[in-house]
């Protein structure tokens, strides 16, 4: 198949429907359009590839196709057809990445004055017109605040900022959005089909996603793609044109992480160093992936349904705990960011590995504070894979484990036990995030509140069981259901006891006398939030 014009030229949208993601605008305009209330000059922003010179060109057609002015050009007069070649008069078109200075703009404003050719409206269409100089915009001001009425302006950017607010006032403005990689890969098909060219969903999805919203990139990267593959688009060859990394990578990694196994999950990062794949697209993508496993765990009708591994993903899904899956994406980002201070790129991407490994969430404190522009930025609260040591030790005897055990249930009592129990990781989360029911000799009821289900994996069910029986030293039958008691977990009686804590110590601060004397006499404020309670 021999493409003799460009996709992104060959399927530039030549009226409004045609256009893709920017339905806000195709209403606002189409509707001035049709009650005829125009305006003397237009800005549309926008990131590269989303639309503004094209909706320009539309427009500039709409205001004057031979029918009259209308949402709908017929794109079959003379003007239409004319504007879509590039070759009709009265519609001027400036780069102003190239024509900079105030000399350009004094010879387009002094030919503004005079009456269109052939057509209704003489149309001045300024591209990038943020890189105009200040004497160009000062020049542009007077004809823009009271132009003739056969003039109209329609001006592009993609950096709006940049404009003086004077030019801003004096324009109606609308924002393109950038394109969703859905509505990216929908025109692909639609554009492949009219092609005749055969190409996998997956492939696609790659290329929508690499355009980071703009069509015309998405379109050149297609082109490239055709080229690539001789004709077909297919994943594997998109995956190596593109250098992105095969989503089999990261599964074997998060599997491996899941289960603490550091030798393959370095295993993996070796093979990737032998194919040169890029370790920052590796992170990248491996948050992107962590981002979804979230999303999945909240809102699991928001996965798409049609996705390919979708059994593989939703087995990650319940591998890992909200508060893992919230950590490992911030530690990639942090990775990520770092990657550029490590020694190179393998031991960048290791070391994030090995950190995944080396921390586990600790009920509900593990959480990072991140700021991209700050490159001294930490993680807030990192707690090691280890078993923490307890503030005050609390001794027991087989005696005090068999009352316990033949007791009625209170929260404190196991809170007791499971401060003392040999456990870590994610055993020791489903411990915390229990409660219990003591109902005779050797018999325990653990209830799961439903937030926290996905703790009910049998190896750590196991876990906590071998722990109980080394605790109480005897076989101890227990049965796991999902609910809850009138009582309270561990994990919320601790984080009550913090909670406390920290409001004494915050009420300790703000009444001592040295503190109120300085807030008193010199007007100072007291940042609660950097106050932490001394154990």
């Amino acid at each position: 198949m021999i493409l003799t014009q460009v996709l992104a030229r060959k399927w530039r949208p030549k009226v409004f429907t045609e256009l893709a993601g920017q339905d806000h605008i195709v209403k606002a305009i189409a509707n001035s359009l049709d009650r005829n209330r125009l305006h003397h000059a237009y800005l549309f922003s926008g990131t590269r590839g989303v639309g503004k010179t094209t909706i320009a060109r539309i427009l500039a057609k709409a205001l004057n196709c031979d029918q009259g002015i209308t949402s709908q050009p017929c794109g079959q007069c003379t003007t239409c057809l004319s504007i879509d070649q590039g070759t009709f008069v009265d519609l001027v078109e400036l780069d102003a990445a190239s024509n900079t200075q105030v000399d350009h703009m004094r010879e387009l404003l002094e030919s503004a004055y005079y009456a269109p050719s052939v057509a209704r409206f003489k149309i001045y269409l300024i591209d990038e017109v943020h890189m105009l100089s200040k004497s160009a915009f000062n020049a542009m001001l007077k004809t823009l605040e009271e132009p003739p009425n056969h003039v109209k302006f329609i001006l592009a950017t993609t950096d709006p900022q940049k404009l003086p607010i004077t030019v801003l006032s004096r324009c109606l403005q609308f924002n393109l959005k950038q394109i969703p990689p859905a509505l990216i890969v929908s025109r692909l098909q639609h554009i492949l089909s009219r092609e005749q060219i055969k190409a996998d969903l997956p492939a696609l999805q790659l290329i929508a996603r690499a355009a980071c919203g703009s069509l015309r990139d998405a379109l050149s990267l297609l082109d490239q793609a055709i080229a690539y593959g001789n004709g077909v688009v297919e994943e594997n060859q998109v995956r190596d044109m593109l250098g992105t990394i095969d989503l089999d990578y990261l599964y074997d990694l998060l599997e491996a992480l899941s289960t603490q196994d550091g030798r393959a999950m370095i295993a993996i990062a070796d093979q990737m160093e032998a194919r040169s794949l890029s370790f920052d697209s590796a992170l990248q993508d491996m948050g992107v992936l962590l981002h979804r496993l979230a999303l999945a765990q909240i809102a699991p009708q928001a996965i798409d349904e049609a996705m390919l591994d979708r059994e593989r993903f939703f087995d990650l899904v319940k591998r890992f705990s909200p508060e893992e899956i919230q950590l490992y994406y911030q530690i990639v980002l942090h990775g990520r960011h770092d990657l550029s201070l490590a020694p190179d790129d393998y031991a960048g991407f290791t070391m994030t590995l090995m950190r995944m490994l080396a921390f586990v969430p600790e009920q509900d404190l593990a959480s990072f504070e991140y700021n991209a522009d700050d490159k001294k930025a930490e993680p807030a609260i990192l707690i090691p894979n280890a078993k923490p040591v307890a503030e005050k030790p609390v001794t027991h005897d087989s005696s005090q484990a068999e009352q316990w055990a033949d007791s009625d249930y209170t929260s404190q009592q196991w809170l007791s036990i499971v401060k003392q129990l040999k456990l870590s990781g994610m055993a020791k989360m489903l411990a915390q995030h229990c409660e219990a029911k003591f109902l005779s000799e050797g018999k325990i009821a653990l209830y799961v509140p439903e937030l926290h289900k996905h703790l009910l994996e049998k190896r750590y069910q196991d876990r906590l069981k071998q722990a109980l029986e080394d605790y109480f030293k005897k076989t101890i039958d227990i049965k796991f259901s999902i609910g809850t008691l009138s009582g309270m977990t561990v994990a919320a009686i601790e984080d009550q006891e913090k909670q406390l804590k920290q409001s004494q110590a915050i009420a300790a601060i703000e009444a001592d006398p040295f503190v109120r004397e300085v807030v008193e006499n010199f007007d100072a404020k007291l940042i609660v939030s950097s106050i932490k309670p001394i154990n």
